[in-house]
């Protein structure tokens, strides 16, 4: 039979009982709503008398240490709808709709029921080993994880947690993928198998400028400046991420604007495109439409924004007789850093040219051509020792 309800004070916060079903339950007192005027009560729950005396004299220390944390009730899928919702309005909507994607595909499904509360680090790392068992690649992972920590960093600053679960999981390992530049050769080889096609100029820029996929395809005349010999990278024509979504122009990669100075071969092909552009919109006449992407230096016959899928079955097309195998539209970028980097140019130019966020970065991505270049300089060295006389 339940021992009659006793009433314990533990530091003068709280007390405690026997429920009828045999469990102990201590309640305490967080203060007066600011509101009613009303005490604010709470209670813990234990198996034992002792075990929620244990919990009472926590919770009464921590209240006055100033260190007390109230659990939400909040489940994971309560709160990462909140977080998509109220707390990403200064994020890209490409990079919004990537962790919706992540929430949605992966998140909800495995740790959405959970109260938010609850989470702990070895549910998360349960849902990274499931996922990479299933085959999802590492740098997904890495993407995935990033979403969960960042929801998790602000429900921690608000005040949802204690602290962020996610710090502990441990990821898998990136190999990183062999970049796969042009040589000098193939470049020769290149030029002459893209020669003649209706995309030929804009390869022929991308491989001497190294822009991403976006920012060619976003280039407008108002930012090609023949007298300057410039280009300005301000935005990039971004493809749909979510259902219903169209192309539309975005900030470059890194939220950075830069200007480049291309070789002048690079100017002058842009100013042979603009006359045969002018000549195709005249020729098009009434069925010229730039449908909402006005002065872009590519289009289409009609005026029409490219795709970048088109684009690189395009590329594709142009390349199929050739003896060059597997080019990536990348690998144009890749070319241009391989081929700056050996002309001479220093890591800080590659990168502002490239327009990465740091230079060491640039320097991770093409670390093995700069050393390639310490291992010429050593042998022209050994060379010029050998014919010093009574070296």
């Amino acid at each position: 039979m339940p021992r009659k309800s006793t009433t314990r004070r533990a530091q003068g916060e709280g007390t405690i009982r026997q429920r009828k079903d045999g469990t102990w339950e201590a309640r305490y007192t967080l203060g007066r709503d600011p509101g009613t005027g009303k005490q604010i009560q709470k209670s813990v729950y234990g198996a034992t008398q002792k075990d929620v005396r244990q919990k009472l004299q926590q919770i009464a220390q921590a209240i006055d240490e100033g260190t007390y944390f109230e659990p939400t009730k909040m489940t994971v899928a309560g709160w990462m709808n909140v977080w998509l919702k109220d707390y990403l309005g200064n994020v890209k909507a490409g990079t919004v709709a990537n962790y919706s994607r992540h929430v949605n595909n992966h998140i909800i499904p495995a740790l959405g029921a959970m109260k938010l509360s609850a989470l702990q680090p070895p549910q998360i790392q349960q849902l990274y080993n499931a996922l990479q068992d299933k085959g999802l690649s590492a740098k997904t992972i890495k993407n995935l994880h990033g979403c969960i920590h960042k929801a998790l960093d602000v429900a921690v600053r608000i005040g949802y947690l204690k602290t962020n679960p996610s710090e502990a999981c441990i990821l898998p390992r990136i190999v990183k993928k062999e970049i796969r530049p042009l040589d000098t050769p193939e470049i020769s080889d290149f030029l002459n198998a893209i020669k003649g096609h209706k995309y030929e100029t804009l390869f022929k820029v991308d491989v001497f400028t190294g822009l991403r996929s976006g920012e060619i395809l976003g280039l407008t005349w108002d930012c090609v400046d023949f007298d300057a010999g410039t280009l300005y990278i301000c935005k990039q024509l971004m493809p749909p991420r979510m259902k219903g979504q169209k192309y539309a122009f975005g900030t470059p990669k890194n939220d950075k604007a830069r200007t480049i100075r291309p070789a002048p071969y690079v100017m002058q092909v842009l100013k042979e495109h603009k006359i045969k552009q002018l000549e195709q919109r005249l020729h098009a006449g009434a069925a010229w439409d730039d449908c909402g992407f006005p002065n872009l230096v590519f289009t289409n016959e009609f005026g029409r924004h490219l795709t970048q899928s088109g684009v690189w079955k395009m590329l594709q097309k142009a390349l199929r007789d050739s003896s060059i195998e597997n080019l990536r539209f990348h690998d144009l970028r890749h070319t241009y850093a391989v081929t700056s980097i050996h002309s001479g140019d220093d890591i800080k130019t590659v990168q502002e040219n490239l327009g990465h966020h740091t230079a060491a970065f640039t320097l991770d991505q093409y670390g093995h051509v700069t050393e390639t270049m310490r291992r010429d300089s050593a042998d022209r060295m050994q060379a010029f020792i050998k014919a010093i006389p009574n070296a």
